[in-house]
């Protein structure tokens, strides 16, 4: 008989996720609805968004040739019926205090730090890039983490070396761009483009670096489709970019600046938004969303 999650510690809440500890070694990490723009949690939630999440990081940690942090089959007994789908059972690791972020493509805060310096995170550049431009080659470009409700903040190579040690730092910076670099050519077979990516790692008892967390979802990631895509202008795109525009439009009224919380999503923002996680997870994936669904009940 499972569990019911009561039973479990409620260990912390971030945006998005909820842990619980199951044992000395293991966690539940629960994947909520809940949506995240400009660091604000927003009042109304993505239906099944939490369950898309949790079915693309079980496609890529299955993909992708690198140690995660999965302690336990998707439909591990451990698992309470009431977040079946939305929730893993990983291993408890040592966090390492570093959002691992990889560019292939220069868009968002590294497009405005590229048009203020010519460098991303002490990365240089060529000239003349702009929106959406496709770099030589991936980037890594790491942030410290911020607490709910705080910007994450870009930062060198060098602050990763200061903090960590120049073998570990090198070694994220690997795994960083291996990993991105695997998964992009995953995407690419299926006309979608992984623009970039971020990853958080782990050490376990012996040191080993382990992927963690939620891995190539597309709140963790920019995916834009193949056949749509041009050089210098705003992509569309199958992630959570679609909500940021709607907040930034004229429809909805808010100013990002002025620092008040972000007003309700419309019903049409709501279903275009699911729509787009959906689809991205079955194009990438070659999966069908409902077959998920169905295996979760």
């Amino acid at each position: 008989m499972r569990p019911e999650l009561c039973e479990y510690e409620h260990i912390s809440a971030g945006k998005v996720r909820e842990i619980y500890e199951i044992d000395e070694d293991n966690l539940l990490m629960v994947v909520s609805d809940r949506i995240s723009a400009y660091d604000f949690i927003l009042e109304t939630e993505i239906p099944d968004k939490g369950r898309v999440l949790t079915a693309m990081s079980a496609f890529f940690f299955e993909q992708i040739d690198f140690p995660n942090h999965l302690a336990g089959a998707l439909d591990d007994e451990r698992i309470p019926q009431a977040v079946l789908g939305r929730a893993m059972v990983c291993k408890k690791l040592d966090m390492i205090p570093f959002e691992c972020v990889a560019r292939g493509y220069l868009t968002g805060s590294g497009l405005k730090e590229y048009q203020e310096t010519g460098s991303v995170c002490g990365v240089e550049l060529p000239e003349g890039l702009t929106e959406a431009s496709k770099l030589p080659e991936p980037i890594f470009t790491p942030a410290t983490k911020a607490e709910v409700g705080d910007h994450d903040e870009n930062v060198s190579f060098d602050v990763v070396v200061d903090a960590l040690g120049e073998k570990r730092a090198t070694e994220l910076r690997d795994a960083t761009l291996a990993i991105y670099s695997a998964a992009a050519k995953i995407a690419e077979e299926r006309g979608v483009i992984l623009a970039d990516t971020k990853f958080e790692f782990g050490l376990d008892d012996e040191g080993n670096l382990v992927l963690a967390d939620e891995v190539l979802t597309p709140d963790s990631s920019r995916y834009w489709p193949a056949d749509e895509y041009e050089e210098g202008r705003v992509q569309p795109s199958f992630d959570k970019q679609y909500v940021r525009n709607w907040l930034t439009g004229q429809k909805s009224g808010w100013d990002k600046n002025e620092g008040t919380p972000p007003p309700a999503l419309p019903g049409s923002v709501v279903e275009a938004t699911r729509s787009r996680y959906v689809e991205a997870y079955e194009k990438i994936s070659g999966k069908r969303f409902s077959d998920w669904i169905g295996s979760c009940v």
